[in-house]
């Protein structure tokens, strides 16, 4: 008997042994979007510009919290564009003293592991998965030598460098009772409490000079993700009718987003119509169902949409006649707007600035317009990982530079509002026009809406 129970015991042990699934590693679920040496090359730009400006300290790069309600992880902009790591919980650093790059790493994957469900959830080791640092060139340490190594730039008070998003002071966590915070804040916030000894300085003048340049690769996903979005709205715009709402015109945008193979949206659609027409998203977006309007005859429906395509974004629009036909006025807007777009984009070459880009814009915006075209800079924003892709509006413009031109026209008085947005790439002689497949005078667009 007892040997009999011994022998039970051996086989079940082999049986979950080998019915148990095994560890999982990184890049058995992944790849690297970019080589190794086009990430190294970005790292170097990034410490290279921050040298030729005398910084001298650590760069602190944070990722993104890997915690999630069901949505699909998104890792923060800086930390994938320099490592093309979608790690959870990790930090960046680079030493400009050294020119040396480390990531420290939690040891393993939280998402991973669950102690009951041990067959469904088997674990994933991050800081000793060497196939992470064989691959990107950037060695792994753990979470607790990044606690040592503040903890000595503390004492001999160095400085930290952070992009704060945005050019100036950096934005701390306020004492607001209600806040959202970015992972930059919330990194700084427990650097102060930790380590109150460093210094901190924005870096952000810095990462937007080397981030505003795409590299071939980059522009050729941008154009992916143009090419994506440009059916998308070809497709949705075949639906335009009376009695049909915005939300349907949503699906059938979105759902040919991702059979064109969008993995999600680059940020919530705003396809508006009618009185919704002439309000800015921020505006529309503060009650929950205010976008969802029933199209009437007579209407125009503005698209302002975009999709994100391996990490990039698009953002491309158009304004249609819900009718199928434009009204004499609303025909008239809509070319004086397109002729401003189309002044504009000529324009667009390398070495000029965004300054003398917003001074002929002005000139060239009818009198009785501006008052209904307004724009601080220059009607558009800089693409790349994000619609809000760092940017310096002094920058003199360079090939591999990819921005839209997005000319708007919000008259409440008239109750007519057009919008027609373009994703530009600065060429070596002049501009290409990412979205030019997509029609943009009247006569187009009603013959797209009859197809």
């Amino acid at each position: 008997m007892k040997i009999t129970t011994t022998i039970l015991l051996f086989l079940l042990s082999i049986f979950f042994a080998f019915s148990q699934t095994p560890v999982q590693s990184y890049f058995e679920w992944t790849d690297l979007p970019f080589t190794k040496e086009e990430l190294s090359e970005r790292r170097g730009n990034l410490m290279t510009a921050l040298n030729e400006e005398d910084e001298t300290g650590l760069i602190v790069i944070p990722a993104n919290d890997g915690f999630s309600f069901g949505e699909t992880f998104r890792q923060g902009d800086d930390f994938y564009y320099f490592t093309g790591l979608e790690l959870p919980n990790a930090i960046l650093v680079m030493d400009l003293s050294k020119n040396s790059a480390v990531i420290y790493s939690p040891e393993r994957d939280l998402r991973f592991e669950n102690g009951s469900r041990v067959n469904d959830f088997p674990g994933r080791p991050l800081l000793n998965d060497t196939s992470i640092s064989d691959k990107t060139g950037v060695t792994l340490a753990s979470m607790k030598d990044f606690t040592e190594l503040m903890n000595n730039a503390s004492k001999e008070k160095n400085t930290v460098l952070i992009n704060s998003g945005r050019e100036g002071d950096i934005k701390y966590a306020s004492n607001e009772y209600v806040a959202t915070y970015s992972p930059v804040q919330i990194l700084l916030q427990a650097l102060e409490n930790r380590h109150s000894g460093l210094k901190h300085k924005n870096m952000y003048e810095a990462v937007a000079n080397v981030r505003m340049i795409k590299s071939k690769s980059e522009i050729e996903i941008l154009r992916k993700a143009a090419s994506i979005t440009v059916e998308g709205i070809k497709q949705s715009a075949k639906t335009i009718k009376a009695g049909v709402d915005e939300r349907y015109l949503e699906g059938i945008l979105e759902g040919d987003f991702k059979v064109n193979g969008s993995q999600r949206l680059a940020f919530g659609s705003i396809i508006k119509s009618g009185p919704n027409s002439h309000w800015p998203w921020r505006i529309l977006a503060t009650h929950y169902n205010r976008r969802n309007r029933e199209m009437e005859n007579g209407d125009l429906v503005i698209f302002d949409v975009g999709c994100e395509y391996n990490q990039y974004v698009s953002d491309i629009g158009r304004t249609f006649p819900v009718s199928g036909t434009f009204t004499e006025r609303q025909k008239e807007i809509l070319i004086m707007e397109t002729k401003v777009a189309d002044e504009i984009i000529k324009f667009l070459k390398p070495g000029i600035t965004f300054e003398e880009v917003q001074t002929l814009t002005n000139s060239v915006i009818p009198d009785d317009a501006k008052a209904y075209m307004q724009v601080g800079l220059f009607f558009g924003h800089h693409l790349g990982l994000s619609t809000g892709d760092p940017s310096l509006s002094n920058a003199i413009l360079k090939p591999g530079m990819v921005f839209t031109v997005e000319p708007w026209y919000y008259n409440h008085d008239e109750n007519i509002s057009v919008f027609t947005e373009d994703m530009i790439v600065i060429t070596k002689s002049g501009c290409e026009v990412l979205s030019k497949d997509l029609p943009r005078t009247p006569e187009a667009l009603e013959a797209l809406m009859r197809e």
